[in-house]
């Protein structure tokens, strides 16, 4: 789609979201983006929240609490 690189500093600058905001969406599994933030980098890279977010149960025993 971009065809180059695009640098944390520079989805910064055009998101409004922090550089260290965005630093723990990449590093940290764990970390609990905000939709705000969600919605703004979705913006930015002109694509749904189903390009960047990929769900994954915290158990592998799911199922067994499900009804």
């Amino acid at each position: 789609m971009w065809g180059r690189t695009i640098t944390i500093t520079e989805i910064a600058d055009a998101s409004g979201i922090s550089r260290m905001t965005l630093h723990r969406m990449l590093k940290d599994q764990t970390y609990n983006a905000s939709t705000d933030h969600l919605n703004k980098l979705c913006a930015y890279l002109e694509c749904t929240l189903y390009d960047v977010v990929r769900w994954e149960p915290d158990s592998p025993n799911l199922q067994e609490y499900v009804a």
